[in-house]
């Protein structure tokens, strides 16, 4: 429904267009007089009225465009190093190709022939396993915090997801909290295993 100021400003116009009609059409006879202002108010609302009282264009509702089950990744794992170890493991390309080569070496991964570039600082892209994975830093808190924006290359153009290693100590150890979020639906499981398989083992490994 409009608002009252802008009803009350559609009635000010139409008594004025009134008014100039009838001084223009009127006759002044004895059986008639000009119309009252009452008159000109009383028809004025019931002409605004009918286009306030038309039906108004159907709106989307904002609940149908809301996801309530986009899918998301929450892994802990556990490692026997610093802080600064694993953390440099993650983001130093050097120390990356390390911890993947055995993985590189297989058929599968053979293919991809990119070398591992990883930049340093915020905003920086990197580009893992050949090419197939690629993003960019987001925040980086040295040794403690990782976020990247994300992707696969078999993904749609332009789609990325976001990714969070936060580094916590825990006894003699670093764990990381890891979150995963914003992927393509239906990608959950096979991301998560990858995860596993392409991140948490290599990594125990490389740093056992």
């Amino acid at each position: 429904m409009k608002p009252f100021g802008v009803i009350l400003q559609g009635i000010q116009e139409i008594e004025q267009q009134l008014r100039a009609h009838m001084l223009v059409k009127a006759t002044p006879t004895s059986a008639g007089h000009a119309p009252t202002r009452r008159q000109v108010i009383t028809g004025g609302v019931i002409a605004v009225a009918g286009t306030v009282m038309r039906p108004l264009p159907v709106l989307a509702d904002a609940s149908d465009e809301v996801s309530h089950i986009a899918e998301a990744i929450h892994q802990e794992r556990l490692f026997k190093a610093s802080r600064k170890r694993l953390y440099e493991a993650l983001t130093v390309t050097r120390q990356f190709d390390r911890v993947t080569h055995d993985l590189m070496q297989s058929a599968a991964m053979a293919k991809m022939q990119k070398p591992t570039v990883i930049s340093p600082r915020v905003g920086g892209a990197f580009a893992l396993f050949g090419g197939y994975i690629t993003g960019r830093h987001i925040e980086l808190v040295p040794n403690e915090l990782i976020v990247q924006a994300w992707r696969v290359g078999s993904w749609d153009r332009g789609i990325y997801s976001i990714i969070r290693f936060q580094l916590t100590v825990q006894d003699a150890g670093t764990k990381i909290i890891f979150d995963h979020a914003g992927f393509p639906k239906g990608q959950a499981e096979h991301l998560a295993s990858g995860w596993q398989e392409h991140y948490w083992d290599p990594l125990e490994k490389f740093l056992s």
